[in-house]
This record gives C-alpha cells, structure tokens and sequence, in this order.
C-alpha cells in the first residue's frame, strides 16, 4: 500500500499550553510546519478510513490533556480534503461540522 501524505490544520482558541500539545502530537508521528501556527504534516501507511481515525483520535487526546476554549480541524490526504470537525465539549470528542438547517 502506498503512504498517504497527511496535512491538518487546526483552529484552536485559548489553548493553555502549545508546546505540551505539541510534544503530544510530535510523539504520536506528526510534525509541525514551519512558520504555521497549528498546522502539521505526517505520513501514513494504513487505509484512508483508519487515518482518518488516528488524526481524530491523536487531536483529540492532545487537546484534552490541555485547555482550550474551542478548536476546529480540516486535514487532507494526499491533498484529498475532508469535511471540517469541531470540538464538542459535551461530547468530548470531534463531531463532524454541518450546515445549519433553518427550522
């Protein structure tokens, strides 16, 4: 199977402490882009389905060893995008962003 490359961004407000999030991501294989806030690069070799998983998951446990006020996240695999996700406090955990429908 041949590497997906992985570029995510991420929108984060009032985190307390990058460095300790990003020495998260860093273990977990992702690397910060220079002259970027909050975008990282990494490369994977399993299925799209299971990357875009590991993203989800790695995010997410970064951001709750930390504080924030709020964070969204896009990424793309091998410049595929995917839909964008927010973090759901009630939830904890990245919930897939949709459109608001008018009631």
């Amino acid at each position: 199977m041949e590497k997906l490359d992985v570029l995510v961004l991420l929108d984060v407000s009032g985190l307390e402490d990058k460095e300790k999030f990003e020495k998260h991501l860093k273990k977990e294989g992702f690397h910060t882009v220079p002259d970027e806030a909050f975008v990282y690069t990494a490369e994977s070799s399993t299925t799209t389905f299971s990357t875009k998983a590991y993203i989800l998951e790695v995010f997410k446990k970064g951001l709750q060893k930390n504080t924030f006020l709020d964070a969204n996240l896009i990424f793309l695999l091998n410049e595929t995008p995917y839909p964008a996700y927010y973090y759901d406090k009630n939830s904890n955990d990245f919930e897939l962003s949709e459109s608001k429908e008018a009631v």
